[in-house]
């Protein structure tokens, strides 16, 4: 007999702050032939709510929704939103607790500079935040810094406003139903390996991928690992 094709799925993908579809082109073309994979607006709303609420007018009816960061806590207000719709759910590099203090007064001096003229995007100041040192130099660096100026000064505004009115998730891992992957960076320093393990502990039989050598943004630094990860959350 014919070995069975595999069955194709709806997956939802949501960037993180200052990201866009790049953040995830090589799952995309690495997952064609066991998704369609759609990349949902996080440009255009200063709330989780009102992107959430974007993203599932967009989304078919029932979708994989794996999300990146702020993309995490979108992925987490969707589920409040629209449970019955997500099959399965993928978090990486993310947290669902609020900021604390110290981070939201971080935030809100950066709306205030952005809004004075000052933003600047991801510059080369700003990049080992946000990968491994050994693509400081390299093409990735360099894309990360190219999304960010393709995002650019009012989207950003709009993002920043949207995390800093982002509740505690905490009390919603616990409800969480789906088949879930949890994945972070082992050198992430924004959202650390203790913030992945804390989800992957709130919901139930959550399976916690740690990838070596890798920082905030896994899809675009071990594109090959994510991608295989992905395809193993799907079930292909």
């Amino acid at each position: 007999m014919p070995a069975r094709m595999p069955e194709i799925q709806d997956v939802l993908l949501l960037p993180g702050l200052l990201c866009d579809a790049a953040l995830w082109q090589a799952q995309i073309a690495g997952l064609r032939d066991v998704a369609r994979c759609q990349v949902a607006d996080t440009v255009s709303d200063d709330s989780l709510a009102a992107m959430a609420a974007r993203a599932l007018a967009a989304a078919p009816p029932g979708f994989a929704l794996a999300g990146l960061s702020m993309g995490g806590y979108l992925a987490l207000e969707i589920l409040r939103q629209a449970p019955e719709r997500v099959t399965r759910l993928a978090l990486l590099d993310t947290s669902a607790r609020p900021d604390t203090e110290a981070q939201a007064r971080r935030r809100r001096g950066l709306i205030g500079l952005a809004r004075t003229g000052a933003f600047r995007g991801v510059t080369p100041r700003l990049l080992p935040q946000l990968v491994h040192p050994r693509h400081l130099a390299g093409p990735v660096g360099a894309a990360v810094m190219a999304m960010a100026e393709r995002v650019g000064r009012d989207a950003f505004l709009r993002q920043q406003a949207a995390i800093l009115g982002r509740p505690d998730s905490r009390p919603d891992l616990a409800g969480i139903t789906v088949p879930t992957l949890v994945v972070v960076g082992e050198a992430d320093v924004l959202t650390p390996p203790e913030h992945a393990e804390e989800i992957a502990a709130g919901i139930m039989g959550a399976r916690l991928e740690v990838i070596p050598g890798c920082g905030h943004l896994p899809p675009m630094e071990e594109p090959g690992v994510v991608t295989g990860v992905l395809r193993d959350w799907l079930g292909c």
